[in-house]
């Protein structure tokens, strides 16, 4: 032990294998924990402490951020995110893909796919700095990081969403996206696929993201396209950050579609290129399946499609939609219009594909799961685990010190978060503790909320949100803003 660490601390995890987070080797050492923060990292025999855990054979992480969520409803509704606590994640990235439950008031339901994080009573929040208060009210268990959403955004400020929107419009976005921008959040999100955003134009995109680029924030963006056309979609993608003067993301990676199979090779290229002259990054989901909404337009390209809920027929969720339309004497996809609104889990991706952008050293890993979907996809409650112990022990896409720094320190550097992402002294008490022989996802299609085996012990600011396989009652999550992003 070093002569300036601390004698005693609140919580020391002894005799872990310590992967700091930042990719390199791992190395043996005790972890030392007080007042929220590492307090010592080493040989730390001599220190006493208040409490202490037994992490021999185990590896000691920081906590996972996950970098690509649909959680701003259960972080109310659901504060101890068990869905994710299960599986060490102690950071969630909300807003994306356009959707944001803040900042907008509705009195009728939200259309599609805005209706993933409920119906009209969840949209309350007229400012992103009301939503922050209700949270800091009634604190979750885990932290969170916000994007401001490009539906919500237009919702908030027009009448009709089927056109580009004209310049008092803009006008009226960029003043709520300066609001939410100063009140903590740290981007600005796009879900271009889905009608509220898809009249959009490109110049209506860099507009809203400059205000971004203004408080040094982010663009994450469900593109426009994600099969035949998604050159066309990265390309403006890259195009808006260059524009607009800020850092890119692209959500969930993927080549939709069997005419599309094998097409990672040439976008990650791409992605490299554009890298070469921008900040651009990406995240991806570890499953040859997607969920959202159901959209009859995307069951025709899908292998399979399992309905996750249904406004309709409530019965539905968990069935094969082939099986249900067999039973009506219909096709597919007059079935699914018969199930709207609803959502569902879509079959459209390689295996060999997810492997490669797993694979690819700048992929950050995010579950991208709906936790208000009936039957949901098993994502929302496997995806980490199964990153660590399917792809990066089972199978060897990819070491476990590069695995845990595509949950840990690369989503930290990127979205600006000080001081997570790693285990260093100092740096804040987001840890997990896994056993690397045994974690793996149990959740399936078939029960998809499983949880997670091997996930020993997770701490969030100091404080343990879940151990012995269960939460712990805990509320330290707080609001994480950004410092300055580099993707």
């Amino acid at each position: 032990m070093s002569e300036d660490a601390p004698t005693r601390c609140e919580t020391i995890i002894r005799g872990g294998i310590v992967i700091d987070g930042g990719g390199g080797p791992r190395a043996r050492a005790d972890v030392a924990v007080s007042d929220g923060r590492i307090a010592a990292v080493g040989e730390l025999s001599a220190m006493a402490a208040d409490r202490e855990i037994d992490a021999a054979a185990r590896i000691v992480a920081p906590g996972f951020i996950d970098s690509h969520t649909h959680d701003d409803r259960a972080l109310l509704s659901a504060p101890d995110m068990a869905m994710k606590a299960s599986q060490g994640v102690t950071t969630v990235v909300i807003g994306n893909c356009g959707i944001s439950l803040s900042p907008l008031q509705l009195s009728t339901r939200p259309p599609p796919p805005m209706d993933i994080l409920g119906d009209e009573a969840w949209y309350r929040f007229p400012t992103v700095g009301a939503y922050r208060a209700a949270l800091e009210a009634a604190p979750p268990a885990l932290n969170l990081a916000i994007l401001v959403g490009h539906s919500t955004l237009r919702l908030g400020a027009m009448d009709d969403l089927g056109q580009a929107a004209g310049s008092d419009e803009i006008s009226r976005m960029r003043e709520a996206l300066t609001e939410g921008m100063a009140a903590g959040a740290i981007g600005f999100s796009t879900g271009l696929i889905y009608a509220p955003n898809a009249a959009a134009t490109t110049d209506e995109v860099v507009a809203l993201a400059a205000v971004s680029a203004s408080f040094g924030g982010l663009y994450v963006t469900h593109m426009r396209n994600e099969a035949d056309d998604i050159d066309a979609a990265l390309d403006e993608a890259f195009e808006i950050g260059e524009r607009a003067g800020l850092p890119v993301i692209v959500s969930h990676h993927k080549c939709a579609g069997a005419a599309n199979f094998g097409r990672s090779r040439d976008t990650l290229a791409r992605i490299e290129t554009a890298r070469g002259r921008q900040r651009v990054g990406l995240d991806v989901y570890p499953y040859t399946a997607g969920s959202t909404v159901l959209v009859p337009d995307m069951v025709d390209t899908s292998a399979r499609v399992v309905i996750t809920w249904s406004a309709p027929e409530p019965e539905a969720a968990g069935r094969d939609l082939a099986d249900l339309a067999a039973a009506r004497g219909c096709s597919p996809r007059e079935a699914a219009e018969a199930l709207v609104p609803g959502g569902a889990i879509y079959f459209t991706m390689d295996e060999d594909d997810v492997r490669r952008i797993l694979a690819y050293p700048h992929s950050m890993i995010g579950s991208d799961g709906l936790p208000h979907d009936v039957h949901p996809h098993p994502r929302l409650w496997g995806t980490f685990p199964r990153v660590l112990g399917h792809y990066a022990r089972d199978l060897g896409v990819f070491t476990l010190e590069q695995a845990v720094h595509k949950m840990t320190g690369l989503p930290a550097a990127t979205f600006g978060l000080a001081g997570r992402g790693a285990v260093r002294a100092g740096a804040h008490a987001d840890l997990v503790v896994f056993d690397p022989a045994t974690v793996i996802d149990r959740a399936s299609y078939e029960n998809p909320t499983a949880a997670a085996a091997g996930i020993e012990a997770v701490m969030v600011n100091g404080r343990m949100v879940w151990v012995d396989a269960a939460v712990t009652g805990e509320r330290p999550g707080r609001l994480l803003e950004h410092t300055q992003a580099a993707a």
